[in-house]
């Protein structure tokens, strides 16, 4: 694989700016009060006037700030925003502590954390944006990221293996995803290999009967930039679907969202914090000599897909077959219908 021009920090896209942040907490830890003008300039080490340009750039990226430069401003709600000063203090011990990337608009958080990488950013750095306009999922599909609805993040990681064995990073991500889900929502989520979350649900029929569902709230993009015998890095992307109340129609029939399932609203912060906990724990027991048997037993243990279950894969022209677990390197084995064993490679897997 060919490496790209290497890129310097500085040629990175400028991330959130953090006195941004700061008038946020500031006004958090006032918060229902009038805090005036002067007072966050003062605390922030900005003129007043800096001030108001920075609270409209808040206003207009959806914080709800009442008030203007006579009178002070005042939160009327608290933001649930993915920034650094409330994540990073509840991630100390974890590779991502004092790593937060944030960013209010991006086109893709993976292209950022791919980029960063090729730049020579360290292992554990995070790339949160509450909106995308380019998500990206898996085979070129596009991943609908309405402003401050998901969670929408890219961890770069600097393991040391070679290509041919990165496939159970993606399963690492789903297994520490569906953790993170249960404990913030005690939902449990199903993982279909390789890279989806999905919820069961039941649905029922024009003539009064119902039948089992699933929809996918979650999804796992993972790429990376290797030579041919070892990896240089690898970006793990995870698109979560927190409080999304609707999504466009091509996306109606499929997609679903923790609040749509559970009928109410999600701390998007709560469940960041708890996934890059639970990605940290996985990652340090990957590590260990027995790390990746541990992990793909953990994976079939989520997972209704991963054995027994008649599925089909939409890969060179479709097949379908029971499955037969994991084997050794992660991927999905499939008994077909004429007996044969397949080792499922790629393709998207469903149920039937």
């Amino acid at each position: 694989m060919k490496m790209a021009a290497t890129r310097t920090p500085s040629d990175l896209p400028a991330h959130t700016d953090q006195r941004l942040s700061r008038i946020v907490r500031v006004l958090g830890d006032n918060a229902m009060l009038v805090v005036s003008g002067t007072k966050i300039a003062e605390e922030i080490g900005i003129s007043r006037s800096e001030v108001w340009r920075l609270v409209q750039q808040l206003r207009s990226s959806g914080v709800q700030i009442a008030g203007h430069p006579a009178t002070g401003y005042r939160l009327e709600a608290v933001p649930d925003l993915l920034l650094p000063d409330a994540l990073d203090p509840l991630l100390q011990g974890t590779i991502f502590h004092g790593q937060i990337r944030h960013y209010f608009r991006a086109h893709s958080t993976n292209a950022l954390a791919m980029q960063a990488g090729q730049a020579g950013e360290p292992e554990g750095t995070v790339f949160f944006a509450e909106e995308q306009t380019a998500g990206r999922g898996r085979g070129g599909h596009d991943w609908h990221s309405a402003r401050s609805t998901g969670v929408y993040v890219s961890i770069l990681l600097r393991p040391q293996m070679a290509p041919a064995d990165v496939l159970p990073l993606s399963l690492l991500a789903g297994v520490a995803t569906a953790a993170a889900v249960q404990e913030t929502t005690r939902l449990k989520p199903d993982l279909r290999w390789p890279n989806d979350l999905l919820v069961s649900r039941t649905a029922y029929t024009a003539e009064g009967g119902c039948v089992s569902e699933e929809r996918k709230f979650c999804g796992i993009l993972t790429e990376l930039n290797a030579e041919v015998t070892r990896v240089r890095f690898v970006v793990v992307g995870i698109g979560i679907n927190v409080n999304q109340q609707e999504f466009p129609p091509d996306l109606a029939g499929i997609a679903t969202s923790l609040r749509l399932e559970t009928g109410r609203e999600w701390s998007r912060v709560e469940l960041a914090v708890a996934l890059l906990q639970s990605f940290d724990r996985e990652y340090r027991r990957f590590a260990e000599p027995e790390g990746r048997k541990a992990l793909l037993r953990r994976f079939e243990e989520g997972s209704s897909f991963a054995r027994g279950r008649r599925v089909h894969v939409e890969e060179e022209g479709g097949y379908s077959g029971t499955t037969e677990g994991l084997d050794a390197r992660g991927f999905l084995q499939l008994r077909t219908e004429d007996g044969r064993l397949r080792t499922v490679l790629s393709g998207t897997v469903r149920g039937i």
